[in-house]
């Protein structure tokens, strides 16, 4: 049982992984960081050829998560080589993705086995539905954001905290030492944010007495400069400037500074009234309630929503900065889904609890189905690249121009299938039959119009309001790709279900909301 409520949590995230397989914006530094280094190597003669030289982005990110993703990437390419699964760079993305699916289950499943230890395997069990049940973690923790590599120490050191027995009123002290140093290194190295995470866990921690204030320090100053002196090393080296730390980069830039204020601001209350819900979905009431009914869980959760109320401080705000508090928030809530689960079904306050539980869990199923079915139908830019590269596989000279919208929604470094460079060890796209000497161009602010006059470009992937009938003189499209635009009631469905038999008012019922997409990206070729 223990085994498969493992596998469930890491099948759920390889799931996700497989059926949207592009990537946003935000996650390009580190999937074109590990892009890099796979490709070029770290050698010194290489660097220049980076990514992020041509795109550097407003504030530098560390390398160290894309190195060691790197490196763990390479045993899953090599399995899909000897297998005969990889036969595109498109194919190592989708690896690299898979790889990071596997460390953030596998400290999810650490976790899992921490509260089964703590509250019961029933707990782990209802732990893991509604995990997986829920949108956000599991979709996105397969993707590079930074948040995501910071996700697994998070996680582990929460599973340090919780792992003792059902009636131990305190962690082992070797574990609050170690789940200080994991959250240590990844607020240096990852997040910075975590240290909102981590001051209050340590305040926590003196208050209670699970270690004493001496050997928290000497764990915190001992980690903090070792993981301090490994980011400033690797990322001195990748960025080629000494010296550089880039999360106290990022802190001055976005705090110091305020340039995160430019992203939006939001209110003091966002995390509570819109992006925590969003999250947690329909389990957030049981949260609630776990909080209410068990002193454990109270002394669980209040570290993360000290961690919640500080960074609301801050006031740019997005879902992603407390995604660590997820995990915590569903032990909560299966605590509460646990309690009630076994109130006596002869009673009519019984049989209701059980009734609750199961629909919130049917419903934040429901719901994730159609937040996943969005999310695939939402990587215009990847589709159009990858439909791109098949359609014209044949072709050689291509120099194609990617726009704007395309480069952001997908249209990876991985999807350079046409185009030096390759993985060692993979065949070129020539040993298949494919052109290898195509260009695609990324230059950013060029008009429909400046592209059309510029000779060397033969092909635009551009986004359609850009275009006028004029410039479609000179250009002749090859596909159209769509993408989601939102959901919409469908009134003669309802009408159907009511005018016909009970089986076909079900089928009819089941097409109530109809997914709606547009037109976002064209193909075309130039004719003129």
């Amino acid at each position: 049982m223990s085994t498969s409520l493992d596998a469930i949590l890491l099948l759920v995230s390889w799931t996700y992984a497989s059926l949207a397989p592009y990537t946003k914006v935000e996650e390009s530094f580190n999937l074109h960081a590990t892009h890099d280094v796979l490709m070029y190597g770290v050698g010194r003669e290489n660097l220049l050829k980076y990514d992020h030289f041509v795109f550097p982005g407003a504030v530098p990110r560390t390398f160290v998560g894309s190195v060691l993703l790197a490196a763990l990437s390479k045993v899953f390419i090599w399995i899909g080589l000897y297998f005969g699964h990889v036969t595109d760079k498109v194919d190592i993305q989708v690896l690299v993705r898979l790889a990071l699916a596997t460390v953030n289950a596998a400290g999810l499943c650490m976790l899992r086995r921490a509260i089964s230890r703590r509250f019961g395997g029933p707990t782990s069990v209802l732990y893991v539905l509604l995990t997986c049940t829920q949108f956000h973690l599991l979709f996105w923790m397969s993707r590079t954001l930074p948040n995501m590599f910071a996700l697994f120490p998070a996680n582990v050191a929460l599973s340090l905290l919780i792992d003792r027995a059902p009636n131990a009123t305190r962690p082992l002290v070797g574990n609050v030492r170690r789940a200080i140093a994991l959250l240590t290194f990844a607020t240096a190295v990852f997040r910075s944010e975590l240290a909102l995470l981590l001051g209050p866990l340590v305040v926590l921690a003196v208050i209670r007495k699970y270690a004493s204030i001496g050997s928290i320090l000497t764990v915190g100053i001992i980690t903090g400069s070792l993981s301090i002196a490994l980011t400033v090393l690797v990322d001195s080296y990748f960025w080629q400037k000494w010296p550089l730390w880039p999360e106290l980069h990022g802190i001055y830039f976005n705090i110091v500074q305020g340039k995160s204020a430019e992203w939006g601001v939001s209110p003091f209350h966002t995390y509570f009234t819109s992006h925590l819900p969003k999250l947690l979905l329909s389990a957030a009431p049981l949260s609630a309630l776990g909080f209410l009914i068990d002193n454990r869980i109270r002394g669980l959760l209040v570290p993360y929503i000290a961690f919640i109320v500080l960074l609301s401080g801050v006031g740019h705000k997005e879902w992603r900065f407390i995604i660590y508090a997820v995990p915590a928030f569903n032990i909560a809530a299966a605590r509460g889904a646990n309690w009630l689960i076994t109130r006596k079904k002869s009673t009519l306050f019984g049989r209701l609890s059980f009734l609750s539980v199961a629909t919130i869990i049917v419903t934040n199923g429901i719901v994730t189905f159609l937040l996943a079915r969005s999310a695939c139908a939402n990587y215009p830019g990847g589709a159009a690249l990858y439909a791109f590269n098949q359609i014209l596989s044949e072709e050689h000279g291509v120099h194609v121009h990617i726009s704007n919208l395309a480069a952001q929604t997908g249209a990876s470094l991985f999807l350079h299938s046409h185009a030096p460079p390759s993985l060692p060890g993979l065949p070129p796209p020539s040993a298949y039959g494919r052109p290898v000497d195509w260009v695609y161009d990324k230059t950013e602010h060029l008009t429909v119009d400046a592209l059309t006059v510029a000779p060397h470009v033969t092909h635009l992937i551009a986004e359609i309001p850009e275009l006028t009938s004029a410039t479609m003189k000179h250009w002749t499209a090859i596909a159209i790709v769509d993408g989601f635009d939102g959901w919409a009631v469908n009134t003669g469905s309802v009408k159907k279900a009511f005018g016909v038999g009970l089986s076909e008012g079900i089928s009819a019922m089941g097409n109530l909301l109809e997914m709606r997409r547009g037109e976002k990206l064209v193909l075309l070729k130039r004719s003129t």
